[in-house]
């Protein structure tokens, strides 16, 4: 079965059907340009559609029995396991992944439905005191309505279900609008899960369109009370911008600049190889990775050269290579803006100490060294296979320099020290930092996010259930009341 031909419609109302726009995404394979499908966009219309189904769909599925509810995620958690290797083919050609980035998002998923099950039992209300006799006060937990979920390209299968599974366990309807670089991996396939999972005709619909067609609709209908969206800091302002304005609660997962620390008592084998994974996963293409590895002075050239050996190593090329590391990039514009950042730090003064070529949208890997305290990449998030290794003298500095960025998503510190380690972490302006580890994490009960320019909010166990519910008291005034007139 191809999903490309099959899932390569809207989603709307639990229907298959063709969008009635004046223009096609075309979805192409990034590693060998292939065109895998060709989707014609949405309109305002069908996206009114979306999400008045799901608005009339989900009050039933609001006061439905919420183990019952339940039951629909174990299905789609079993139809994930029994279609994995579809699913893991889909990921490598629609959007260059590897077989170990297959993997990995696909375990994120299982761990994230398994959640979705619980969350269906967790909007627990509450019965509080009250100053005046005779008053009972009760705060129940609700669903907010529909959720608008807006996802990226980059590990779209989890980033969708991420926020949709939760939506829905909850009690919500969704509309979900994937990247036009992803429709597949992170709408459709995950229609389709749903709908043989058996979640009633309605609830989830996925409309494949752009802001060139629909502008800012997506957003400003009145049907959602909650919009999700995952991506750049620029389009996350943005949206944050238009929903503020239209009183709309936003969860907003944005960009990182992560820092990952090497104090001078770490272990330098273990953190190469943490620091190698944490930059070079999906071709760097994740928003927690480390674009910046600091090192202290007293040990950066013998981290460097073992660094630099390492990364030497990693296969760049096909994807469906068991043996490559690094696949194409999503497209090979990406790829092009990427070198044009590298040619512009080199310009400034970086260091080259390993640098291949760049053709399409394969990358090889870029390490720099010596970059100069103003130049622009220290401060953006670099979207690819490059990483910058900064010297840092002493735990001040490495605070500096680890804080100087406009972002605060993740970070790591490596010390033989722990609680050194945690004291270092705690002055770092980020939502997320580990201990001897890597950067990348995302654990299904651990709040999600980022300070800064990271995001607003979080994701994950009980800040989902802040995410998508709202709380409303009820109070019960069992004596009589006196009144003042």
């Amino acid at each position: 079965m191809s999903y490309f031909s099959e899932l390569s419609r809207q989603y709307i109302d639990g229907q298959w059907c063709t969008g009635s726009g004046s223009w096609d995404i075309v979805d192409l394979n990034p590693y060998n340009g292939e065109k895998l499908a060709s989707i014609t966009v949405a309109t305002v219309g069908e996206l009114d559609r979306a999400y008045r189904a799901a608005a009339r769909m989900q009050k039933a599925w609001g006061r439905q029995n919420p183990y019952s509810r339940r039951l629909v995620f174990e299905r789609v958690l079993r139809l994930i396991e029994e279609r994995e290797a579809e699913i893991t083919e889909t990921i490598i050609t629609e959007l260059g992944g590897t077989y170990l980035k297959a993997g990995f998002e696909i375990s994120l998923c299982k761990d994230m439905l398994r959640e979705a099950m619980q969350l269906s039992l967790r909007a627990e209300g509450r019965i509080l005191p009250s100053p005046v006799d005779g008053k009972e006060n009760r705060v129940y937990r609700l669903p907010v309505g529909v959720v608008g979920v807006i996802s990226p390209f980059n590990f779209p299968f989890f980033l969708s279900l991420k926020a949709v599974a939760p939506a829905l366990a909850l009690g919500n309807g969704v509309v979900l609008k994937p990247h036009q670089d992803a429709p597949i991996t992170g709408g459709t396939l995950i229609a389709k899960l749903f709908e043989d999972a058996g979640l009633p005709a309605g609830l989830l619909n996925v409309v494949l369109t752009d802001i060139a067609e629909i502008g800012d609709a997506f957003i400003e209908h009145p049907v959602p009370k909650v919009i999700a969206f995952t991506g750049s800091d620029s389009v996350g302002r943005h949206v944050a911008q238009v929903a503020a304005g239209l009183f709309k609660r936003t969860v907003l997962e944005l960009g990182g600049n992560s820092a990952l620390i090497v104090l001078d008592d770490a272990d330098l084998d273990y953190a190469v190889d943490a620091a190698v994974f944490s930059r070079f996963a999906h071709q760097g293409q994740v928003c927690m990775a480390a674009n910046r590895v600091l090192v202290d002075r007293s040990v950066l050239a013998e981290f460097t050269e073992k660094f630099v050996a390492k990364v030497a190593t990693l296969k760049v090329g096909d994807p469906h290579d068991p043996a490559t590391v690094i696949g194409p990039l999503i497209n090979s514009a990406q790829a092009d803006a990427i070198t044009s950042q590298v040619d512009k730090a080199v310009e400034e003064g970086a260091q080259v100490l390993l640098r291949g070529q760049t053709v399409g949208a394969l990358m090889d890997p870029v390490v720099l060294g010596g970059v100069p305290d103003d130049a622009a990449i220290l401060r953006r998030e670099i979207f690819g296979p490059v990483v910058l290794l900064v010297p840092f003298d002493g735990e001040e500095d490495a605070v500096r320099i680890a804080n100087d960025t406009p972002f605060g998503l993740s970070g790591a510190v490596h010390t033989g020290d722990v609680e050194r380690g945690v004291r270092l972490a705690q002055r770092i302006e980020t939502g997320m930092i580990h201990i001897n580890d890597g950067t990348i994490h995302d654990e299904p009960i651990v709040p999600f996010g980022g300070e800064k320019s990271s995001g607003v909010g979080r994701l994950n166990g009980d800040a989902t259930v802040d995410a998508f519910t709202t709380q409303k008291w009820i109070s019960i005034q069992h004596e009589r009341s006196r009144f003042p007139f």
